[in-house]
């Protein structure tokens, strides 16, 4: 198909895949399987790494600990469980409160997110299965574990917010079917969801209301409203009133909650690397908001408050690093935190003097340490191990910096090997306002043991250096962000850790788009690349299921001037028939929620046509989606894929 768009000639000849339910694209996707299989299944080391991945994955994963009530509650996936399940820790005790599998009696049944009220007594689960995300709350008493009658579907990334008293809550849910217009309800305990009342819904369908708080005394609501990874809006109601807006940025940014009697705020308005602030909801305007933790050099990611003390987390050189303050914002100490690491769950309330800290590093799975606020000091709370024969000592983890094309300076993280030439693989991420930082990855154990060294860089697009960081690689400034990679890899050349045959890429999501855009505007530069769950049709891909919402982010093709930018980088559209690509392995789920499969279709059948003599894979996992609440038994054949395929073509 070609057609003309902004005055360019666009050649679309596999437009017919974009109709993944046909009978036709069905058929091609069997066949792609087929082939994927055949090849992947001959790889020699595939069987024994997936054997090792299935040792490593079923250490399990930890997520943050929430205190709420005496009571602490965490999700937890261990040995040979699908999926994780939902705990809580009583008296010193710890008990399961619900099993999504369990639940549902599916494999792929996955506990999505989950928000205990303020007293602990009650927690909103949002479930779902077959990957697709699309949550429906599950209300479940704490004390005994007991299931509550009340189901509301289509909550997909719902947030909840507890009234006082417990009989009602609010939260956020889609329109039967859509991808668009989130809103938000009220639903009182016990009565049908369809009785719910309407309370707050933006006028723009692409806006997204979340977090929702609402204050101890029930008084007032604050609701922040999103439009996209960049701008949002507060709106405050009163008791029985209906929002008003009270703050809308800009380019500007801020995420508002009670915090006991205060309402807290973090914002980038006037700070780039963020601040909290104190807003007094009778008077809300930006111009009274007083500071409770100024901006500083480093970004500002979460403050929790305890009873007495607050925490706060900044990042560091894209590390997690967490300062102990008193109530009023006065400077007390440093948490002393294993260096190059991520707190990945911060759990504090203003009713408990409790505060755990949820940890990573790159070769160490996530533990919990109790902070006693007073002191800074911390004790053991538990976590999960490094796998069976996996010393972590034996990976050292090291800081590097590179420069980009234009001289701008960022870091590139290294784990493994310390010397010498051989397989390398480089991945990162570069979008969304989301931070690149140290984070255990299991699946990389088998190839770290097979003497290969695992990169990670920090590129533009990402929160780790502030709001200046994130918008110099958005929009028209998305190069940079490729450039920023293509320059990690160069320097992972220069210094002789690898040879462009040895050096492989990874990413996914937008991070397959990058990976797409490295594969195509410097393909001479690796060894083989893996694109997961990818963008990689920028022409088209707001078409697609909620890519609307990334508007934002990428800018639309309807604009001509986005249109430019877009088309120049298109991973799709910039195949060339002169080129020499390396392998390349494409996987995607046919039911993503977020990233149509198309984009992946798409491109495997344009690589093919154009380069039949190189290798081009397309892997398609049924009932899964983006990749989140994937089971141990879809999550362990996929990453022996992986690797194999990695190790085979890295040498």
């Amino acid at each position: 198909m070609v057609e003309t768009v902004h005055g360019v000639e666009i050649h679309d000849p596999y437009r017919w895949l974009e109709d993944t339910g046909s009978e036709e694209v069905r058929a091609w996707v069997a066949e792609q399987r087929a082939h994927t299989r055949a090849v992947l299944d001959a790889y020699p080391r595939r069987a024994e790494l997936e054997e090792r991945l299935r040792e490593v994955l079923s250490g399990g994963a930890l997520g943050p600990s929430w205190p709420r009530g005496g009571r602490r509650f965490f999700s937890r996936r261990t040995g040979s469980m699908e999926q994780a399940a939902l705990y809580l820790v009583e008296d010193g005790q710890e008990r399961l409160l619900v099993d999504p599998v369990e639940l549902t009696g599916d494999s792929t049944g996955a506990l999505d997110w989950y928000v205990p009220s303020e007293d602990g007594e009650l927690v909103a689960a949002g479930i779902s299965t077959g990957g697709e995300e699309r949550s429906t709350i599950h209300l479940l008493r704490a004390a005994t574990g007991d299931l509550l009658a009340d189901r509301i579907p289509n909550c997909q990334w719902g947030t909840v917010a507890f009234e006082p008293g417990g009989e009602s809550f609010l939260y956020t849910v889609y329109p039967p079917g859509e991808f668009y217009g989130q809103h938000v309800r009220r639903h009182r305990l016990g009565r049908p969801a369809a009785e719910d009342e309407l309370v707050f819904q933006p006028a723009d369908k692409t806006e997204s209301p979340g977090p929702i708080s609402v204050s101890p005394d029930g008084r007032w609501t604050a609701i922040t409203c999103n439009r996209g990874w960049g701008e949002s809006s507060l709106w405050l109601a009163r008791v029985g009133g209906e929002p008003r807006e009270v703050f809308r940025g800009q380019d500007e940014s801020v995420h508002a909650w009670f915090s006991g009697d205060r309402l807290l705020a973090l914002s980038n308005a006037g700070a780039p690397n963020w601040r909290c602030v104190v807003i007094d909801p009778e008077r809300p305007q930006r111009a009274s908001w007083l500071d409770l933790v100024p901006e500083t050099e480093h970004v500002l990611l979460g403050v929790e408050a305890s009873s007495d003390r607050l925490l706060v987390h900044h990042l560091v050189e894209a590390c997690s690093w967490v300062s102990v303050h008193r109530l009023d914002g006065t400077f007390e100490g440093i948490v002393d935190l294993p260096p190059l690491g991520t707190v990945t769950g911060l759990g504090a309330h203003p009713s408990a003097t409790e505060v755990f800290l949820t940890v990573e590093t790159f070769t160490r799975p996530a533990f919990v340490l109790e902070v006693d606020p007073a002191t800074g000091k911390f004790a053991a709370r538990g976590g999960l191990e490094p796998p069976a024969g996996f010393d972590p000592a034996a990976y050292p983890v090291r800081q590097v910096r590179f420069s980009s094309r234009d001289g701008t300076s960022s870091v590139l993280f290294l784990v493994g090997r310390l010397e010498g030439e051989g397989p390398t693989l480089l991945t990162g991420y570069g979008g969304f306002n989301l931070p690149k930082t140290p984070l255990w990855s299991p699946a990389v154990v088998p190839f770290l043991e097979a003497g290969g060294l695992y990169a990670v860089a920090v590129l533009r697009g990402g929160s780790e250096y502030g709001e200046a960081w994130h918008r110099a690689g958005m929009l028209e400034s998305k190069q940079n962000v490729f450039d920023d990679f293509q320059a990690a890899a160069e320097a992972l050349l220069e210094h002789r850790h690898c040879r462009p045959s040895s050096l492989g890429i990874l990413g996914r999501s937008n991070g397959g788009l990058l990976v797409g855009a490295a594969l195509t505007q410097r393909p001479e530069l690796f060894g083989a690349v893996v694109c997961q769950v990818p963008l990689l049709d920028m022409v088209r891909y707001e078409r697609f299921r909620i890519a609307e919402l990334w508007n934002r982010e990428y800018g639309s093709a309807s604009d001509p001037e986005a249109f430019r930018w877009l088309h120049a980088y298109s991973p799709y559209h910039q195949v060339r028939a002169e080129a020499r690509y390396p392998p390349l392995l494409l996987l995607t789920g046919e039911d993503d929620a977020r990233v149509d499969p198309s984009h992946a279709f798409k491109f495997a059948a344009r690589m093919q046509a154009a380069h039949p003599e190189s290798l081009t894979l397309l892997r398609v996992e049924e009932r899964a989606g983006h990749g989140q609440g994937k089971p141990l038994t879809k999550l362990v054949p996929e990453e022996a894929d992986i690797w194999a395929f990695l190790l085979q073509h890295l040498g």
